[in-house]
């Protein structure tokens, strides 16, 4: 892969990250481009360059929506409390899950929970340190961690799948990793 494939691929992960944490399109390109804009117009970057824009990504798009998950964390306080299990540690899509399907059923959790599981499990913060990005209450986020995973299993179950994954136009997914 030519290192122009890999910026525009590296540019493309930041936009969906932005996508799956704020839930807009329009939103998304403009968080990914700030946080991809290089003083010297340089557009290859390296891993710590990549490292701190998905830092950047992840800060403009929780502020983004920052009154949506206000909302959506009273919302969570208010579901009854399930016994907050310890998260997995190997956690896995089933190698047949495609980006689209993946996008489908994140997308339809609420926001808050959403992003407690795309800081925690998809991007591997400690939920120390989502609770921090995320302006919330520890048992709040680690209610929501638990909540969140039921959901995504609840709706990836519910997908149709295709007969094989040559079927998919978009491709499989086989890791819960948006790097």
């Amino acid at each position: 892969m030519s290192p122009l494939e890999q910026a525009n691929g590296h540019a493309a992960n930041l936009y969906w990250l932005a996508f799956l944490l704020t839930g807009r399109r329009e939103a998304s390109v403009d968080i990914a481009v700030e946080a991809l804009d290089s003083p010297d117009g340089n557009p290859f970057f390296s891993a710590w360059m990549l490292a701190w824009s998905r830092k950047v990504v992840i800060a403009k798009a929780l502020a983004a929506i920052r009154q949506e998950l206000a909302a959506s964390a009273r919302r969570m306080a208010t579901v009854r409390r399930r016994r907050c299990a310890p998260s997995p540690r190997k956690w896995a899509l089933r190698p047949d899950t495609t980006k689209v399907q993946l996008e489908r059923a994140l997308l339809a959790i609420d926001v808050f929970p959403r992003c407690v599981l795309l800081l925690s499990i998809f991007e591997g913060l400690s939920i120390d340190d989502a609770t921090v990005l995320l302006d919330g209450d520890r048992d709040l986020v680690r209610k929501a961690q638990v909540y969140a995973i039921e959901e995504l299993t609840r709706n990836l179950a519910g997908i149709e799948r295709p007969a094989s994954p040559a079927n998919s136009s978009s491709g499989p997914m086989l890791e819960p990793s948006l790097a």
